[in-house]
């Protein structure tokens, strides 16, 4: 049950948006026993964002998995989200920040896992 939402302060299209959110499908797979099947994507763009004072192209990219992953796995993800939002947005991986929260509690469909 993970969980991917990207603020950015540059304009999206509707197309892009589609290739962000398969492209984030296919990098959620760098944390084992994740998969877009049970992926939620949600997408903020032109957003009022700065960072280091500045409005220049910037995404923050907030991560939420039931569970929990290795350092190196996050590392992988990192990665791989800096790479869909370079490659789509034209946003650098500098000014690209990635927050990770593990979950223990988890509720869908009328109950918790």
């Amino acid at each position: 049950m993970p969980f991917i939402n990207m603020k950015t302060n540059v304009a999206v299209s509707e197309q892009t948006k589609e290739a962000i959110k398969t492209d984030f499908g296919h990098a959620i797979t760098a944390i084992p026993g994740k998969s877009e099947d049970w992926l939620m994507v949600g997408l903020e763009p032109d957003s009022s964002l700065w960072f280091k004072g500045t409005k220049d192209p910037a995404a923050m990219v907030e991560v939420s998995i039931f569970g929990n992953a290795t350092p190196a796995d996050y590392e992988k993800l990192t990665k791989a989200i800096c790479k869909v939002v370079e490659t789509h947005l034209n946003v650098s991986p500098s000014r690209t920040y990635v927050k990770y929260s593990e979950i223990s509690e988890w509720g869908w469909n009328n109950k918790n896992f």
